[in-house]
């Protein structure tokens, strides 16, 4: 039996965001749409104390390489059309 990790690291820039409290509605319903939507696991895993930047992290497990690939470029979509969200950086790491 085979099984397959990967996370995809975002870094973001979250124009709108006046506030940590601002920050934290709009990451708290990307994470909930990506959990909900795909049934991965999502952190904010940096940059916790700027108002505009963040950086999110989604791992997905699976026994099929091309399904978690998939999972992942799907949770890529989502991220890219969140309002008031933009990706600077993405990247993703193979376990």
């Amino acid at each position: 039996m085979s099984m397959y990790a990967a996370v995809q690291t975002w870094v973001l820039h979250l124009e709108g965001c006046q506030s940590l409290k601002d920050k934290r509605s709009v990451l708290q319903s990307l994470k909930a749409e990506l959990r909900r939507k795909l049934n991965v696991s999502v952190a904010e895993v940096g940059a916790q104390d700027l108002w505009q930047r963040a950086e999110l992290a989604c791992a997905a497990v699976g026994s099929d390489r091309r399904v978690v690939d998939e999972m992942l470029r799907t949770a890529d979509g989502i991220v890219e059309a969140a309002d008031g969200v933009r990706i600077i950086d993405t990247v993703v790491t193979q376990v």
